[in-house]
């Protein structure tokens, strides 16, 4: 391939396009102030005569750089996918067109936003390199599964049957485990009425019997390092032996841990053996196996039971779980059937404030129960009464009174408690001002931990996957389920959210996939989710960086270590490429081949800045690619209007935002600026989990520096945007142009 650049600048006349658009204009301003040495119109681009005349400049003239002027850099890519090139695109059909009104005096504005538009793309192909693979991959087809419950099995079972090897890893001396304690199990088919067996056991064969998995019982993952693609896990057996293994990808399904009643001694457990919880009882279950079941305390059989929901759950109260277990209702429906299926005459009540039996068959098992003759009743308990017979106090929602019942048995609904491991450094620190100041100044913190790894990584950020607020293994349930922080390292399982042995095992299916996935994708050097695909990774110009450490410690991913001198180590196998490292650095020094410092900022250089007596204001939009941009796009799509004065440019992450862009732009005489990323916060929708965050906290001091530079703060602005957010997002530009001219036009013009 040769070194030269050579720009080709197609632009379309489709949709519309050559009717809005002066497309001889367009071509003159691609080949004079865009240096593209190869420009050419065609009606439909992304016809195949389109595409085979791009195809042709490729192959006869030498074409490395491909600037499309055409529709979305979203639509078409199947079209627009040319090898060994890098490909830009001018988004004149969403991004001009489709945004305008088609009238006479507006012609004017039009034409220049695409005329800008065509400016910024070649001087992106002008900064952008073709990415090439680093050449550490090789493919590892090996995955590790850490915990081998229903979820672990399952996802080693149906990675095998793809062709894929695994390994599992089980602390204790058995498969199987919560299920495998487990008298029955929640229906997981029609009609959904009685309890089934667990189905661990054929489980545990089925692994058993499989040549491409391999268990190790009574042992741990004591040390894992490396990437996707080349994991080096430490296994170390209880009897203290250790063998190293290599993986592509890891699953860890580590469960759940009930919760301890023992917190909870306004219910008298602990001092009344008869209030138990579900755990327990399904051990007394099963030690009946279809019988009478017997109370702890006298043996006696049960002829009266009450469940009490929620006992320590959905409760802010010290030390209760935050959450809902998600399976406890139909735990306790299923147990009231043990009672009631073995002797229709026992008393058997579900006291609840809110009744969940999610999954497909969860009303039907819930009206299987009230036939059954289970007494729901609404209430709160607040006092269990130690006695012959526990009493349980509670008031009672539906008739507004206080009420008491002595019952032989009381049953707890405590929940789960993940297997999710330590926090992380941030998370630790983020409980100590002090702790986290210094984190983030890249001093070294002591870890004070009483919390059991699971992975035990060798991470500089910490020794497991980051969790969220109530301890789960943090995913994102619209964008990302089974991502983790930890690039290829995937959850599932009650360790990632709340859920039964079913939802349980059809979890360990899409972790499974998702970790097949990655170990390709890092054996060809693709990036994960969400730029799967990208071959790009970052690179640091060693002479310039001051070691400040900055991008180690806000790189979301982890994927960024330090050198004995402290310089930064890029492992980009981990890397996500959201760029959050470059726009953390101050000096300007870390850089991916296709997005850049320049490529962004060359792009804002080249829009054509009116001076103010044009009464013609620039306004640039970084919208994120991920959320912002997209609802662009379907706001054009819906034909809403936004101000000719704004140019946007799309980047991969709001975190990538480097201040360089904003001082650049404000000296080069734009306006005002908008900045749109992803929402963030505890419901956050960033596709980089915390890339939003970090360039709202950089932007919350720009303010400072637009005053000594007396520019008024109004001048740039960030916004959490979702996807759906297409009314919106015109309206802020719209907004942003409206302020623009009450304040008037940027003195930097000048």
């Amino acid at each position: 391939m040769s070194d030269e650049m050579k720009i080709g600048a197609y632009i379309c006349n489709g949709c519309g396009l050559g009717e809005r658009l002066d497309s001889g204009q367009l071509e003159t301003t691609a080949t004079r102030d865009g240096k593209a040495q190869v420009c050419q119109q065609h009606d439909f681009l992304c016809s195949e005569a389109g595409v085979k005349m791009i195809q042709d400049d490729i192959d006869n003239e030498g074409v490395n750089r491909v600037v499309i002027a055409a529709c979305s850099r979203r639509a078409k890519t199947d079209a627009f996918n040319f090898e060994n090139v890098s490909i830009h695109r001018a988004n004149l059909r969403e991004g001009v067109i489709w945004v305008r009104p088609d009238t006479d005096e507006m012609t004017e504005t039009t034409q220049e936003m695409a005329d800008d538009y065509i400016r910024m793309a070649c001087a992106e192909a002008k900064f952008s390199k073709i990415p090439e693979k680093s050449g550490e991959q090789g493919i590892n087809k090996n995955i590790l599964i850490v915990g081998g419950g229903v979820a672990g099995m399952n996802a080693a079972l149906e990675a095998s049957k793809a062709g894929y090897p695994c390994t599992i890893v089980e602390k204790s001396a058995a498969l199987g485990g919560a299920t495998a304690q487990l008298y029955k199990k929640i229906p997981t088919k029609a009609p959904y009425a009685d309890p089934e067996d667990t189905g661990v056991d054929e489980m545990i064969a089925a692994v058993e019997a499989d040549s491409n998995i391999t268990v190790h019982l009574n042992s741990t993952t004591t040390n894992i390092s490396g990437a996707p693609g080349r994991f080096a896990a430490d296994i170390s057996a209880e009897s203290g032996s250790t063998e190293t293994r290599d993986f592509g990808a890891i699953v860890q399904a580590s469960g759940f841990t009930p919760y301890d009643a023992n917190q909870l001694p306004e219910f008298a457990y602990g001092k009344n053996k008869d209030v138990v919880t579900q755990m327990e009882l399904e051990a007394l279950a099963k030690e009946a196996n279809g019988g009478a079941i017997k109370r702890p305390s006298d043996g006696k059989e049960v002829s009266s039971v009450l469940f009490i929901q929620c006992a320590g759950q959905r409760s802010k109260k010290e030390g209760h779980l935050e959450h809902c277990s998600g399976y406890c209702c139909s735990a306790s429906i299923k147990q009231a059937m043990y009672f009631k299926d073995q002797n229709p005459a026992i008393d058997t009540t579900v006291l609840y404030t809110d009744l969940r039996t999610p999954g497909a068959g969860g009303e039907n098992f819930y009206r299987s129960g009230q036939q059954k003759g289970v007494i729901f009743t609404k209430g709160i308990a607040s006092e269990v009464v130690d006695g012959a017979n526990p009493t349980v106090k509670f008031k009672d929602l539906i008739l507004d009174e206080d009420n008491d019942l002595e019952v032989d048995m009381v049953v707890l609904a405590t929940g789960m408690v993940p297997n999710s491991g330590q926090p992380t450094r941030a998370e630790l620190t983020d409980m100590d001002s002090e702790d986290a100041e210094a984190e983030k100044a890249g001093e070294e913190v002591e870890i004070r931990v009483d919390v059991e790894s699971i992975l035990n990584l060798d991470y500089r950020q910490g020794k497991d996957v980051p969790h969220m607020a109530n301890g789960f293994a943090d995913s994102h349930f619209i964008c990302f389920p089974y991502e983790t922080q930890r690039t290829g390292i995937y959850t599932a399982g009650p360790t990632r959210r709340p859920m039964d042995s079913y939802q349980a095992r059809e979890d360990a299916v899409g972790a499974a996939m998702r970790a097949i996935s990655e170990a390709e994708n890092a054996g060809l050097g693709r990036a994960a989710h969400p730029r799967v695909g990208d071959l790009s990774f970052p690179t640091f110009r060693k002479e310039g960086c001051t070691q400040c450490k900055r991008c180690t410690v806000e790189c979301p991913f982890g994927a960024i270590n330090e050198d004995e001198e402290g310089y930064p180590i890029y492992n980009e196998s981990r890397c996500r490429r959201c760029g959050t490292c470059m726009g953390a650095c101050p000096v300007r020094v870390i850089s991916f081949e296709n997005y850049s410092v320049d490529t962004v900022g060359q792009q804002l250089k080249n829009v054509d800045i009116p001076d103010e007596f044009d009464e013609k204001p620039r306004i640039l939009v970084l919208a994120c690619e991920n959320d912002a941009y997209p609802a662009l796009d379907m706001a054009a799509q819906n034909r809403l209007e936004y101000s000719a004065f704004a140019r946007i440019i799309p980047v991969r992450c709001l975190g990538s935002t480097s201040l360089s862009w904003i001082t650049d732009s404000l000296n080069s005489g734009f306006d005002g600026i908008v900045l749109m990323g992803c929402p963030s916060g505890d419901n956050y929708q960033c596709h980089f989990v915390k890339g939003s965050l970090m360039a709202q906290e950089r932007m919350s001091k720009v303010g400072d520096t637009l005053e000594t530079l007396n520019l008024e703060k109004e001048r740039v602005q960030t916004f959490e945007i979702s996807i759906t957010d297409i009314h919106r997002v015109p309206q802020i530009i719209n907004e942003m142009a409206e302020t623009i001219e009450q304040i008037g036009m940027s003195p930097f013009k000048f």
